[in-house]
């Protein structure tokens, strides 16, 4: 039997993107949420939630871009000159980010110690936001001709990608709240699960917003839910309906243990972030229904854009290799790191 390299790598990938998503994503959102801290402990208690494992978790975004670049390289030549200043703009919060992690822990005088903590905040929001403006533009399209990007440098800016970038952001905060649900105890533990229903409440609103305008957006994509401006065909969008209603679904449950007084007969602790993994899969399910089989929608499918079969093999072996490791590496820091987080709790000191 041949194996489908294409096909398993973009599996590889898939998995990438979204261990990406719901770990940085739950730190980006702790770091947003720290702007609505109430006094320098509040807030470090709140990073202390995430300073274990914060940089570990953005692994999975150097697995997710350098697997596109090795495995699919046309889809990699394409992709990146298209969104060029989105990703410099992620990486120089993510950086600007990092360093205000570190530095708003030594800073003494006040105004210095406001200016990191902003840093921290906008670094957070700025490297969501941006997230966002680029599955927004990848969803929308790519202009390409010739095998090659033939559009201009800011043609993924539009209203659409912009109701994308808000939508990850209000997601990032969504999973960060219901993280600090999982590790913190007290008068923050409280406001974490206020915070969480609001941000629910906000992700109900953008998840619709979005399955609608992505309907919109590109015939293809109304065509593979079964959507015409005049009719619905439900033999089409009967098969791929469990997803956005177990989306629904998962947000409903999501809202009624978040409404549950703590105590006797409470939702677990854990089970918020659990849910809000669910609400993410299932989004990340139906956008990939929606441009399956597509790498660069709708223009290069997974076979067409992949390297050849012998270096998808050969890189293959390494992947089996290296992924294992990652993986319990990543269950063995967060077991290692479980349970709530306690005031003067972090490395730093």
């Amino acid at each position: 039997m041949t194996l489908d390299l294409p096909m398993i790598w973009g599996f590889i990938l898939a998995v990438g993107v979204f261990m990406y998503v719901t770990l940085d994503g739950f730190d980006l959102g702790v770091g947003m949420l720290t702007f609505h801290a109430r006094s320098d402990e509040e807030r470090n208690m709140m990073t202390a939630t995430i300073e274990p494992v914060w940089d570990g978790n953005e692994t999975w975004l150097i697995i997710g871009g350098g697997g596109l670049f090795a495995a699919f390289p046309k889809a990699y030549a394409i992709i990146m000159p298209a969104f060029y200043l989105p990703v410099l703009v992620m990486l120089a919060a993510l950086i600007f980010r990092g360093v205000a992690f570190e530095f708003r822990q030594k800073a003494v005088r006040a105004p210095t110690r406001l200016f990191w903590n902003g840093a921290f905040f906008g670094g957070s929001a700025t490297a969501a936001f941006a997230q966002g403006l680029m599955l927004g533009g990848m969803i929308q399209g790519i202009n390409v001709e010739g095998g090659a990007f033939a559009g201009g440098a800011f043609d993924w800016l539009t209203p659409f990608s912009i109701l994308v970038g808000i939508s990850v952001v209000i997601g990032y905060l969504l999973l960060g709240s219901c993280w600090l649900v999982l590790k913190t105890e007290g008068e923050l533990y409280t406001r974490a699960r206020n915070w969480a229903r609001m941000s629910l409440i906000g992700v109900a609103i953008a998840f619709l917003a979005v399955s609608l305008a992505t309907l919109a957006i590109d015939p293809a994509v109304g065509d593979r839910w079964g959507f015409t401006m005049t009719s619905i065909d439900f033999t089409r969008l009967l098969p791929l309906a469990p997803a956005p209603v177990a989306g629904m679904a998962l947000c409903a449950w999501l809202w009624r243990d978040l409404s549950m007084k703590p105590g006797q007969g409470a939702a677990p602790d854990w089970r918020p972030y659990l849910l809000a993994i669910g609400i993410f899969l299932s989004g990340y399910i139906g956008l990939g229904v929606s441009i399956y089989p597509y790498i660069v929608p709708f223009e290069f499918t997974l076979h067409e854009a992949a390297a050849r079969d012998n270096a998808l093999a050969f890189m293959l072996v390494g992947a089996a290799i290296m992924l294992p490791i990652i993986l319990l590496y990543t269950a063995y820091v967060y077991s290692l790191f479980w349970g709530k987080v306690k005031p003067g709790d972090g490395y730093h000191g």
